[in-house]
């Protein structure tokens, strides 16, 4: 089953010092923490604040090209877990013709925020990241993943920064 959801901040992971971002099912009631790249995340925080560089960045190329074949993005939807490592597919639809493309989370999040096209998130997902080996990913002793989404949870809204949604 897929759950719509919302970029609710961007943080950094306090034991990896990656950067995550979070997704927030429209009641609040589900949380999914997903590890990115600075470059990534760097994409993300720049639609979330609305930068405008003097020249495109790749996501904002990718929605002109886009935008001028008349293709629309009709929805992305983070859909696996394997590994310890998010799968994603970007959902684009033109002249009735419909295809679906493989994608890193991060990208297909940029490019949702950009297009305006909604996020969903496969349950399953929620139930596997339940389980990620957080302390063989950071390759050191930090918490393991239940207790970071504990706390990433029990957070109050407030406490996001200033990229919350």
């Amino acid at each position: 089953m897929l759950l719509e959801m919302k970029v609710f901040d961007l943080t950094i992971d306090p034991f990896t010092n990656a950067p995550i971002v979070i997704l927030k099912d429209i009641e609040e009631k589900n949380a999914l923490p997903v590890w990115i790249g600075a470059l990534e995340a760097g994409a993300i925080a720049s639609e979330l604040e609305k930068i405008q560089f003097s020249r495109p960045m790749t996501h904002d190329l990718l929605k002109d090209m886009l935008g001028h074949l008349s293709i629309s993005v009709t929805r992305v939807e983070v859909n696996d877990l394997k590994d310890n490592v998010y799968y994603a597919t970007i959902h684009m639809s033109s002249n009735g013709n419909v295809v679906v493309i493989d994608a890193r989370p991060s990208d297909a999040i940029a490019l949702a925020l950009r297009m305006k096209s909604p996020i969903f998130v496969d349950t399953r997902v929620l139930d596997k990241s339940k389980h990620l080996d957080l302390v063989k990913e950071a390759g050191n002793k930090g918490a393991g993943s239940k207790e970071l989404l504990d706390v990433l949870d029990q957070l109050p809204p407030d406490d996001f920064g200033k990229y919350k949604m």
